[in-house]
């Protein structure tokens, strides 16, 4: 009888060996992070704010970690495809996601069946910047200020067009609380992406978008009229600009927070030390000075901070999708 217990206790003690074996090996892992190049997937395309954010970021933080950081673009269904990829890559601090916050916080509102749970998938890393949407028209639209814009709106019911990066998006969101706010009809065209959205609205193909920023260069050429900003408080960039909760829209804010995601599971150590590195990073003036010129704020937090945001966006923006019966691509 003696002999099963003895031989228990020789395997517990084995594996307890085994394990105390592998503590030191696991915290040199970690410390010898990073050791090869680290890939930064974009699930929007090219040129955009996500985009434009990894590359603005991704350089400073080679620099910082001593290995390449290499940007690559994937994207489709509102950030689902670069999301989905992202989730399902090891998670060794290797592979980052940059994304806006809605694919967090919105699509599991969109899409019923999702092929992976941003929010068990995924762990926040840090917040990039809160990204301000732009109300602008083009040039040859009768309208000057918010209030002529509404009012012509409403009296070309369903013949005006706006665009955005996709259904479900920042910028499509924001027109849709718009229209409901001010009881109004206008088309909406999704495209993959805000670059070729703007492309058609500089091109006089759409009347207007809710511009992520990308378009400001164009509003400061004279090529587009910036009429208000989607944000709770007016943009540092445009300060006589009235926000549309000024313009008459009370408590309108369609801001969102960009950022940086990794796979579940990544080393704690890995995520606390990139989003020291990135809020490090978020604070030089080069790199503010980038997140300013397309309208962002940067927003350096915690991940336990970033996480809380995308759970209040989850609920407010939940709400505006159901109301609207807001469907995914």
């Amino acid at each position: 009888m003696t002999r099963p217990f003895h031989s228990q206790r020789r395997a517990l003690l084995a594996l307890a060996l085994a394990a105390g074996a592998m503590l030191p090996a696991a915290h040199a892992q970690t410390a010898a992070w990073p050791a090869k190049p680290v890939r930064v997937i974009v699930n929007f395309p090219p040129g955009g704010a996500a985009d434009q954010l990894a590359r603005a970021i991704g350089v400073p933080l080679a620099e910082a970690l001593g290995q390449p950081v290499v940007v690559e673009n994937r994207a489709g269904a509102n950030g689902n495809i670069g999301g989905e990829a992202v989730a399902k890559a090891a998670a060794d601090g290797y592979t980052l996601l940059m994304s806006s916050g809605g694919m967090v916080s919105v699509n599991p509102h969109l899409y019923p069946k999702m092929a992976f749970d941003p929010v068990k998938d995924l762990v926040p890393v840090a917040a990039a910047a809160r990204v301000l949407v732009f109300l602008e028209v083009k040039p040859s639209l009768p309208v000057n200020n918010v209030k002529e814009f509404l009012a012509y709106v409403k009296a070309n019911p369903g013949k005006l067009s706006f665009g955005s990066p996709g259904n479900g998006s920042s910028p499509h969101l924001a027109a849709e609380m718009m229209k409901a706010q001010a009881n109004t009809f206008a088309v909406h065209v999704p495209y993959r992406g805000a670059a070729p959205a703007m492309q058609d609205l500089l091109g006089g193909q759409l009347d207007f978008m809710f511009d992520p920023g990308i378009g400001l260069q164009h509003v400061k050429a004279g090529k587009l009229k910036l009429l208000a900003v989607g944000s709770a408080k007016r943009s540092p960039l445009f300060p006589d600009v009235p926000t549309l909760d000024e313009a008459g829209l009370k408590g309108f804010d369609a801001d969102t927070w960009f950022g940086f995601y990794a796979p579940a599971g990544t080393p704690a150590a890995v995520v606390t030390r990139l989003n020291q590195e990135i809020n490090k990073i978020l604070g030089s003036q080069g790199v503010k000075d980038r997140i300013m010129a397309i309208g962002g704020v940067p927003a350096p937090m915690l991940p336990a901070d970033f996480n809380m945001r995308a759970s209040i966006d989850s609920a407010r923006f939940g709400a505006l999708i159901k109301a609207r019966n807001i469907k995914g691509d």
